[in-house]
Parts: structure tokens; sequence; C-alpha cells
């Protein structure tokens, strides 16, 4: 399974901002890339507060997989998310 150098937060922000700047989505950007690397941290709050929202499996998902692993993975990703921000 491939693994992504960024964190989970920052990923989620980036398509947070993207969807907002790409014309590709809602924006007028048709190459919005330089914009998100710039403004993906305004999305990090809207980012933690989706993944805060999927800590908890529902019924499908938990029927896929483990989900004490899942909540594990989402409580890990919002530790990262803490720790680098008190840097």
């Amino acid at each position: 399974m491939p693994v992504s150098n960024l964190t989970l937060v920052e990923r989620i922000a980036r398509v947070l901002a993207g969807r907002q700047l790409s014309s590709n989505a809602e924006g007028d950007d048709p190459s919005a890339g330089p914009s998100v690397d710039e403004l993906w941290h305004e999305h990090v709050d809207d980012a933690l507060a989706i993944l805060r929202t999927l800590r908890e499996p529902d019924r499908v998902m938990a029927a896929a997989g483990d989900a004490d692993v899942w909540e594990r993975m989402v409580e890990a990703a919002l530790n990262v998310e803490k720790a680098v921000s008190q840097i």
C-alpha cells in the first residue's frame, strides 16, 4: 500500500483549498496548484473537524474491517497534527 509523505490533515486541507480555488471544482483558477500550496493552511481547522467526525466508523465501515484499528489510525493523524502545531 502506498504511504503518503504528507500528514492526513494536510492532504484534507489541500483538497478543501483545491475545491475552493480550482476551476475543476468551485473556483476559477485553471492552474490552482501554486495557490493551494500557499493557502492550504487556511483549511486546517476544517480538515481537523472532518477527521474528528471520521474517528468513529459507521456500521458499513466497521463491517468491512477492524473498527478499533480505524479509530487508532484517525487518532494518530489527529495527534500528529497536534504535535506539529506545537512546534
